[in-house]
């Protein structure tokens, strides 16, 4: 699967978040989503991959190299904002956008 299949597959993931939860993550459909990334990392060959009750996950990617060099970490959210439905979301590549409107 190229990046661009990978991020569509991503949008069809509803993960609107909930300004009245009183949970984290806010809504369980954000789980399901972390579910799907967590298989995705194992599948992908990462190591150590878990995922605690509040969806957090952590992986690990090994070096490619025999140099000493330092761990990086990348820090991310995978919730859409509550003011906007997370839901049938249908993306599209614009090429040669003009700096118009899009219908």
């Amino acid at each position: 699967m190229d990046i661009t299949e990978r991020f569509f597959n991503y949008t069809k993931f509803d993960t609107q978040s909930s300004e009245e939860s009183e949970s984290v993550p806010s809504t369980s459909k954000q789980l399901v989503f972390a579910e799907y990334l967590k298989k995705e990392l194992e599948d992908e060959g990462f190591s150590d991959v878990e995922m605690d009750d509040k969806g957090y996950i952590y992986a690990t990617l090994k070096a490619n190299s025999k140099k000493n060099i330092p761990t990086i970490g990348f820090i991310s959210h995978y919730d859409t904002s509550p003011d906007c439905s997370g839901a049938n979301v249908n993306p599209r590549i614009i090429r040669n956008y003009d700096g118009g409107d899009i219908v």
